[in-house]
């Protein structure tokens, strides 16, 4: 494998070594199985097929011909309205069966019956309480748990008044915006059901009336990401910041290596404090301790909270085994690629899966309850443990490749760094500087990596031309993982990958604080979920500035995407009023109207709208055009 193809894969040196190993030795990784998949289906990539009955599958040709509808008369913009919205219910059912496990947890703690949790947030647990119209008088905080735990399973279900993790989070003008649209959501699960018996065979087949439900069903999953980061915060601490590294060179060869992959904190968490609790059970087994590490979003919210570095993410996730190095991987649920049951059983890995929902041919199964959650991360680290023993006199291959990590920027730990700027106002520091061009806008960079493109470079590409165009670059997901991976996160790196401007504000927040340094050049703010943590950036800076979200200088990107999370993340974002890049080839092109009404006309109504731009230069100079567009509409200078 010469380096030109390695970097088609790849563009992570560490990644390339095991792309290199894997090759080898014959393990089949994602990369192979794409170009097994090639040239994949047209069809589908317009989003011009269709099996939701019976009748089908049915396809619609893209070029004029026949046929020019389904076999029950669905036109092509139907069956592309109907595709959409199947995936952001999927997405929404994802993040807020997230949220939905946290509640139920903190409502287990509240009662007395998971007694391996408790509040690490009590001031988190009052606002939040407080934001909802609880009342906080004379209740101690399991009272108060309780209540917002409730409140929290009480958005699920249809109601009369509407989801409060979606009306309370977003200004007062958004919450017109949206009630005006019919896009405010009457429960969580409400939505979902709701797009799934509106796609059925014989329901909605009006397009604008199936993306008019996608949009509320978006705003839903808004809910629930911003539900799962507000309990999280509660139970395991809000993240503030904390040094770590990231890559596969974390990884120690004369350690009990243990990975934790997936989403949800609600054993990850455990886990960690169980783990630094047996370190002495590993040295008797001739280890110098145990190492953990993270990938995907388990690995970021292990990572903000605990430090944990990360050994790599989303698309490379196969990678970590073939080193050779990892005794065992914990994971729980989302995406865990099933291929990983293979590659584990070739090095000897134990990959055990915990939740019920998310089992794997082929792997081990130890069942987790929160009852018993302790118990369950002292069986998960004592199988590591013997996977250490069993590795011995085995080679293994860990790349050198790692990078320093500044992670843990919560939305409080960036309002309170702002606050030792300027203590009585936090957020004039920031409007200030934005409104003198020394931080021209703010881009999220979220979403996942995708199979098909360069693996990391559409991150790089863009966060490096936003940061030198002082764009002040904050990321989530798998996203957060790249620009970890690449240096993007050590403060060192702020002079040459910076503007003038962004350089100086970094720097003088850095100083304030007394990190001896600037912040990072870009802000780790966490998992999928925590994309909410951004929404609550944006929401605040709106209230300071006294205008609406759709007006600011923001902007998000998905530069990667694959995941139908990544979908209903920029679905809600574009009904908070962004402009948002989607990097890959979305299933909507097959139809003009559906493309035109998620890219132009949706503008009329939100504010937002998606653009898709597979080149990522390209996406930087549109991502640049609409910031400079905003600070226009603000009467800034550009």
């Amino acid at each position: 494998m010469d380096k030109e193809y390695l970097s088609r894969k790849s563009t992570d040196p560490a990644v390339q070594e095991m792309i290199k190993k894997a090759g080898s030795e014959k393990i089949e990784t994602v990369w192979d199985r794409y170009e097994q998949q090639s040239p994949q289906c047209g069809f589908g990539d317009l989003g011009l097929c269709c099996r939701h009955c019976l009748q089908g599958p049915c396809r619609i040709d893209p070029f004029g011909g026949e046929p020019q509808r389904g076999i029950c008369g669905a036109t092509a913009d139907t069956m592309v309205a109907r595709g959409i919205d199947r995936a952001i219910a999927a997405g929404t059912a994802a993040h807020s069966g997230h949220a939905k496990h946290l509640a139920h947890t903190m409502k287990k703690m509240a009662r007395g019956e998971a007694g391996d949790y408790s509040i690490k947030d009590s001031e988190k647990l009052r606002s939040v309480a407080a934001r909802l119209g609880i009342e906080l008088e004379g209740k101690d905080d399991r009272a108060l748990a309780l209540e917002v735990a409730e409140a929290a399973l009480a958005d699920f279900h249809e109601k009369d008044t509407p989801v409060l993790w979606a009306a309370t989070t977003v200004t007062e003008g958004r919450v017109k915006v949206l009630s005006d649209l019919g896009a405010v959501p009457r429960g969580i699960d409400h939505e979902i059901s709701e797009i799934m018996h509106r796609t059925l065979y014989g329901v909605d087949a009006d397009p604008v009336n199936l993306l008019l439900s996608g949009l509320r069903c978006g705003v839903a999953d808004l809910a629930g990401c911003y539900m799962g980061t507000d309990l999280s915060d509660i139970l395991f601490g809000t993240p503030m910041p904390v040094v770590s590294e990231a890559n596969l060179g974390v990884l120690e060869p004369e350690a009990v290596n243990l990975v934790l992959h997936g989403h949800n904190p609600v054993l990850s968490n455990v886990i960690v404090g169980v783990a630094r609790e047996m370190e002495e059970e590993a040295r008797q087994a001739g280890a110098s301790g145990i190492k953990l590490s993270g990938i995907c979003c388990t690995g970021n919210e292990v990572l903000m909270r605990h430090g944990i570095p990360s050994c790599t993410h989303s698309v490379s996730q196969e990678m970590a085994l073939v080193t050779g190095a990892v005794d065992a991987m914990v994971v729980d649920y989302q995406c865990i690629m099933p291929s990983m049951a293979g590659v584990a059983e070739c090095m000897g890995t134990k990959l055990i899966t915990t939740m019920e929902l998310a089992r794997i041919p082929g792997a081990e199964h130890l069942p987790f309850s929160e009852e018993t959650a302790v118990e369950n991360a002292r069986e998960a680290v004592r199988m590591a443990i013997e996977g250490f023993k069993q590795r011995q006199g085995r080679p293994v291959d860990i790349p050198e490749h790692k990078s320093k990590v500044v992670a843990g920027f919560s939305t409080e730990a960036i309002v309170g760094a702002l606050a030792k700027v300027n203590a009585d106002d936090p957020l004039k520091p920031l409007v200030d500087n934005i409104a003198e061009g020394n931080i021209r806008g703010v881009c999220l960079l979220a979403g996942c990596n995708n199979v098909k493109v360069p693996q990391d470079s559409g991150f790089t590409t863009i966060a490096r031309r936003m940061l030198q165009e002082n764009v002040l670059v904050i990321t989530t997901g798998c996203g957060a993982g790249a620009l970890a991976r690449h240096g993007f996160m050590d403060p060192a790196n702020v002079p040459q990958l910076c503007g003038d401007g962004l350089k100086a504000v970094l720097s003088a927040v850095g100083e304030a604080n007394d990190l001896g340094g600037p912040l990072p050049p870009v802000l780790h703010m966490g998992s999928c979920v925590d994309n909410s943590r951004a929404v609550a950036v944006a929401v605040a800076v709106a209230d300071k500035l006294g205008v609406d979200t759709d007006k600011l200088p923001v902007v998000a990107s998905a530069a990667e995407a694959v995941s139908e999370k990544a979908v209903s993340i920029g679905t809600y974002a574009v009904a908070a009023g962004l402009p948002t890049h989607v990097g890959v080839m979305l299933p909507v092109l097959g139809s003009p109207q559906v493309t035109e009404v998620l890219t132009s006309k949706i503008n009329d109504l939100t504010g937002g709208y998606f653009m898709v731009e597979l080149d990522p230069e390209a996406a930087a100079d549109k991502l640049v055009a609409a910031i400079n567009q905003r600070r226009g509409g603000l009467g800034l200078k550009l």
